[in-house]
Formats: structure tokens, C-alpha cells, sequence
């Protein structure tokens, strides 16, 4: 059997399209038909059923491909992990973080990585939408929560904290707050969750337990990049988590509140398919995580 050609009709099935397989796989139409017309003669069954506007599988044609489609992805895995068993980091590493999180620690992290291993290419996706590790071709994504799809490993890292801040001036003019409720008399700077459309609420300690608190905001942000730029501003009170603002704490743009109340953090873990477990290039990226702090 050509598995070459098995290939082909797996992804004819997946678009059930000869157009858009075609588009994918970089091939003219006719040569993808010639290539499982051959295919169909081969085994003396047809396996696609088609007409001017779609294209479907027959009943041999599912049994082939729901057989099939498992071992070809399979011997694709094992290819890449064939291919990555090299001593030293070369190739594409493909990584999505947090927008945020990106560009105030990966990005000096990947920076040094490229600069040490010559061969080594880094594409960094750096986003607040849910990116889709397997369908995008990510070697690996940075996560906060909880991993839920149990066919990746999650690799914990150090929890992301996070603090509330405000400027100088901002407090200047309309005082310190001492108390989580005195934050109703303020302007809260927010961010709207990309998924479920809502406000994210703030997070405080409150009788031993970390509590929701809704914040009264009159600006509000898609990403956390904005608060950063917001708060700086003087236009109001944020919370952000540590890394974001740790040089503007250190020099006095920014200063802390609430404190006492603090208690606010998350889960933060290195997420990959199992077949990128022994890859170098992946490896030398996640010890890197592991050499900064947060």
C-alpha cells in the first residue's frame, strides 16, 4: 500500500475538499486525484465518493482512514523525535506566552538562547488568545490554570504573584487607600476576559481566604499591556502580577498598596505533546525558564 498516498486521502477526508487538500499539501488537483485514483485501483475498492461541489468518504474509505490516521500521525511523531535526538539545538522552536509575560521575561530569554546556539530558530507567538498547541504546530506553549487536556505534559514553573500598585502622583491626588473597600472611592484600572467577555475581578486575602472583589474602573483594557502603560500614567489604581512592574517598583514610578491584603497568584506551566519530551531544542528552553525568576 502507498502509504504516501494514504496520506493524501487522510487529508481529502479532514477538508473534504480535493481543493483545499491540494492548497495544504502543495500539490496540483489533478495529480491529488491521480494519486488516490491509483490508490483506490491498488486495493480494488473506491474510497471517495465525489461530485461538482464536495467529496466524502465511502464505507471502505472511513474504515481505511479511521485505521490509518492514528498510525500516520504516529510515524510523524516519531520522525520529529528521530529528528530532534540530536546533541545540540537546531532547527524551529515554535513557543506561544501570554502577551505580557512574553515580553517581559521570554523575550530576554529566547534573546539569549538564539545568541548561544547558533542553529537554533525561535517563533514566538506572544498572545492572550488560546492558541491550539497541536492544530497550530506549537513545540510548546506557556500556560496559567490548570492543564486539563491529559495527552499533553504540563510542566510546572514557579507561580505567577501579583500586586497592586498605583503612582505617585495618582495617590497624591486622591489618596491611599487602607482598606480592599475604600477601593470603591477609586479608579481601578481592569482588563476584560478574551473568553468569557467578563471583567476580571481583582483578588485580595480577606479573613484567611483569597476572595473575588469587583473594582469599580472606568478604563477598561483587552490585555494586561495597557495596565502597565495605565498605571504609569497616573490614570489609576492596577493589579499586575510582580514581573510586569518590578523595575517601576524599584525606581519609585510605582508603589504598592494593600499589601496586608495581598495573596493573589496562579499556576504557570511549561505545556508540550508528549513527542517533543526529549527534544533538545525544548529542553535548553525550559531549563532556561528555570535560571529567572518572577
Amino acid at each position: 500500500m502507498d502509504l504516501n498516498a494514504v496520506r493524501l486521502l487522510v487529508r481529502v477526508a479532514e477538508t473534504r475538499s480535493f481543493t483545499r487538500a491540494a492548497g495544504d499539501l502543495r500539490l496540483t488537483q489533478s495529480g491529488l486525484s491521480r494519486a488516490i485514483s491509483r490508490l483506490e485501483q491498488q486495493l480494488g475498492v473506491r474510497l471517495l465518493q465525489r461530485n461538482t461541489r464536495s467529496v466524502s468518504l465511502t464505507p471502505d474509505g472511513k474504515l481505511l482512514v479511521e485505521r490509518a490516521a492514528p498510525l500516520l500521525a504516529e510515524l510523524a511523531q516519531t520522525e520529529s523525535l528521530l529528528l530532534d535526538r540530536r546533541d545540540s539545538p537546531t532547527g524551529l522552536l515554535k513557543i506561544s506566552t501570554p502577551s505580557l509575560f512574553g515580553r517581559k521575561v521570554v523575550m530576554p530569554l529566547i534573546g539569549r538562547l538564539t545568541e548561544q546556539y547558533p542553529d537554533l530558530s525561535i517563533e514566538a507567538v506572544m498572545t492572550d488568545r488560546l492558541v491550539d498547541i497541536v492544530d497550530e504546530g506549537f513545540d510548546a506553549i506557556l500556560r496559567t490554570g490548570e492543564i486539563q487536556d491529559q495527552r499533553l505534559i504540563a510542566r510546572p514553573l514557579a507561580p505567577l504573584r501579583w500586586v497592586t500598585v498605583a503612582s505617585p502622583a495618582y495617590l497624591a491626588r486622591h489618596g491611599t487607600p487602607r482598606t480592599v473597600e475604600e477601593l470603591q472611592q477609586h479608579n481601578c484600572l481592569t482588563v476584560r476576559n478574551l473568553r468569557s467577555g467578563r471583567l476580571v475581578d481583582w483578588q485580595f486575602m480577606l479573613d484567611g481566604k483569597v476572595r473575588d472583589v469587583s473594582v469599580p474602573s472606568r478604563l477598561i483594557f483587552d490585555i494586561g499591556d495597557a495596565l502597565v502603560d495605565g498605571v504609569l500614567g497616573g490614570f489609576g489604581i492596577a493589579q499586575l502580577m510582580n514581573f510586569a512592574v518590578e523595575d517601576a517598583l524599584a525606581d519609585g514610578r510605582l508603589v504598592p498598596i494593600l499589601q496586608a491584603f495581598s495573596g493573589r497568584s496562579r499556576a504557570l506551566s511549561l505545556v508540550y505533546p508528549p513527542s517533543r519530551q526529549y527534544s533538545p531544542k525544548l529542553k535548553v528552553f525550559a531549563d532556561a525558564l528555570n535560571t529567572v525568576s518572577w
